[in-house]
């Protein structure tokens, strides 16, 4: 066998490897597409957008929404100069009608004179059935408007879960 003809068949071995390579990679990257988990893509499930909506729209009280109001509080901390950074929201089932929306803010504060960072996590129960949104964390519970919601109990979240 002449070494241009190994050479040859090494070449067309290599460039298989490679389309079998890229192949996985696409079929890997559509199967995860496919079946990402809901909290990855609250869209896939249109009771988890629909309780999404209700959160980011429920009225608040110092913003016309929730959503609103986070993000006044986010671009306040911006004009006062300092660091935050607001994360996605997202949705989680937790049974029929009942979903968690959560969404951090991870904000830059200073403790001993040394530059510290702590994330707030806005978390909210909602009652897709009954239409009702109920605040799970105290950062939440502090964007409601009086009235819309009890106190939470230290150590508790709202009954039903």
């Amino acid at each position: 066998m002449s070494q241009d003809h190994r050479a040859a068949g090494s070449s067309s071995t290599v460039r298989i490897v490679h389309y079998a390579v890229v192949g996985l990679l696409i079929v890997g990257g559509l199967a995860y597409w496919a079946m990402k988990p809901p909290t990855a893509n609250p869209m896939a499930d249109p009771r988890a957008a629909e309780a999404m909506a209700l959160v980011q729209t429920h009225r608040a009280k110092e913003a016309p929404t929730l959503r609103q109001a986070l993000t006044d509080r986010v671009q306040a901390m911006q004009a006062r100069g300092k660091g935050v950074r607001m994360g996605e929201w997202t949705v989680e089932k937790k049974r029929d009608d009942l979903y968690v929306v959560k969404v951090f803010v991870r904000e830059e504060g200073s403790q001993g004179g040394g530059l510290r960072w702590f994330e707030r996590d806005y978390e909210w129960q909602v009652d897709l059935a009954k239409q009702s949104v109920v605040p799970m964390s105290m950062p939440a519970e502090d964007l409601m408007p009086p009235g819309m919601a009890g106190p939470l109990l230290r150590g508790g979240g709202p009954a039903g879960l």
